[in-house]
């Protein structure tokens, strides 16, 4: 068996037709440097990668080694894929935040939804936040050189005392000076705030706005997202949940800063998350406001985007509803609390184009993590089993995509797109995140054929 040393990385796959394919790279190989460094991880590879020019060390598996010229265009995919995407061990959080969603989890789930990550790499490869404190100056220093863009950082409050206490880390306050690095780098930020109730609100978060705006232009934006707080909190740090008027306080210190911001650089910067909205009983803002939608991931617009891309897919096929005989059809969509006023509000806009489709919409109550959790996300198998086996379904059960797994069919509790349809007895679509999709499940009309 060969043994691995740090640094060498097993090669898993080699794509068809590619440069590696023609090299005779195998399956089994090991990647030992490029141009004659040693690869820490799958940024040093790319950035190395990148050239017209590059010599690989390759180990086959009966352990010769092969020193490989390769002449390419500029940016193009050797076709190599690796065990570990990564190319490196993934880092875990030493932090211990009074916020922190993966403490406030029941017991015997799956192991990997207890991992904490806080690896820089994964802030640049799949848009996790990082807090820093978990980022060496040689970690800086890569980032820097490579360019590596956009990085998104867990901020919570630029004040370095409270950071320390909300984050129970000592080094947490200190941290945020490597924020200063990537600023003097020209290096793309995003920044978001985990607010709790009388701890980094208020006063707190005013300040915190205050401080990131020296960081502008290269801190593009930052996001302001209510905790979450789940029903499995016994010896956890006693956090309150917002109501109606904190929410409203919320947006309205938000927003004095967003016309602030945007009267001194033409775009809004700040944003609070669309649940700050829904809290507060108040309209969503309109599309302008936000800056392109850079914070979709945190919940920041989500709804506003949904709803305009329904609003247009409805108006095209509306000029087109006389084709179409929906008679008959009955379906029904389950998804979170959170969303389910504006679900409602699009099911019956399409009612009201076609009179003989029939969409029920049911928000299901999260039992599981607690009633305090209403985004569709953390909507378990066994929730929607519970409250849906004795509704009206219809022909057909509608699930939002972010219920499942990435790539997978399977929820947070580990049953199945399959397990969800055998007890329930009904089939089961899964809906993209977009209004397209929605009018497109919801109608079964194939909207890609309609002029």
């Amino acid at each position: 068996m060969m043994t691995m040393k740090k640094n060498e990385h097993l090669i898993s796959k080699i794509k068809e037709g590619s440069i590696a394919q023609e090299m005779e790279i195998e399956a089994g190989d090991v990647l030992l440097s490029v141009n004659g460094e040693v690869i820490e991880d799958i940024f040093d590879y790319q950035f190395l990668t990148e050239d017209i020019y590059v010599e690989l060390l390759i180990r086959k598996s009966n352990g010769e080694e092969w020193c490989l010229e390769i002449d390419k265009d500029e940016d193009e995919d050797i076709g190599i894929e690796f065990e570990n995407g990564l190319m490196d061990d993934y880092r875990s959080c030493h932090n211990k935040c009074i916020f922190c969603f993966i403490d406030q989890m029941p017991k015997g789930m799956r192991p990997t939804l207890y991992f904490k990550d806080d690896d820089s790499r994964l802030s640049f490869l799949q848009g996790n936040y990082v807090t820093l404190t978990n980022m060496s100056d040689h970690d800086i220093d890569r980032i820097c050189r490579f360019h590596l863009e956009p990085i998104n950082i867990s901020f919570q409050t630029t004040n370095p005392q409270l950071r320390c206490e909300m984050l129970h880390n000592r080094f947490a306050g200190e941290a945020l000076r490597k924020v200063d690095r990537f600023y003097e780098a020209g290096i793309r930020m995003n920044g978001q705030i985990v607010l709790c109730r009388g701890i980094n609100d208020g006063e707190e978060l005013e300040r915190s706005i205050r401080d990131m705006t020296k960081y502008i232009p290269f801190l593009e934006s930052v996001s302001v997202v209510p905790v979450g707080l789940s029903k499995f909190r016994d010896g956890l740090y006693p956090l309150e949940p917002f109501d109606k008027e904190s929410a409203c306080a919320t947006i309205d210190l938000i927003e004095k800063w967003q016309r602030k911001i945007y009267d001194e650089h033409g775009y809004h910067f700040i944003h609070a998350s669309d649940e700050w909205y829904l809290l507060a009983g108040r309209e969503l803002p309109e599309e302008e406001r936000y800056d392109g939608y850079l914070q979709l991931e945190n919940g920041v617009g989500m709804l506003r985007l949904l709803n305009d891309e329904f609003e247009e897919a409805l108006s095209d096929l509306a000029k087109n509803k006389d084709a179409f005989d929906l008679a008959g059809r009955r379906v029904s969509i389950a998804t979170g609390m959170l969303a389910c006023p504006v679900i409602e509000g699009m099911a019956h806009r399409l009612m009201e184009v076609f009179p003989d489709l029939e969409i029920n919409v049911y928000g299901i109550v999260n039992d599981f993590f607690g009633h305090g959790i209403t985004v569709s996300g953390l909507l378990t198998g066994q929730d929607i089993i519970a409250q849906m086996k004795e509704r009206d379904i219809g022909d057909m059960l509608f699930l939002p995509e972010n219920l499942l797994r990435s790539g997978e069919h399977t929820l947070l509790d580990d049953l199945t797109v399959e397990d969800l349809e055998q007890t329930l007895q009904v089939p089961i679509g899964i809906v993209k995140l977009n209004g397209l999709a929605f009018v497109a499940a919801m109608t079964g009309i194939n909207l890609i054929d309609v002029d």
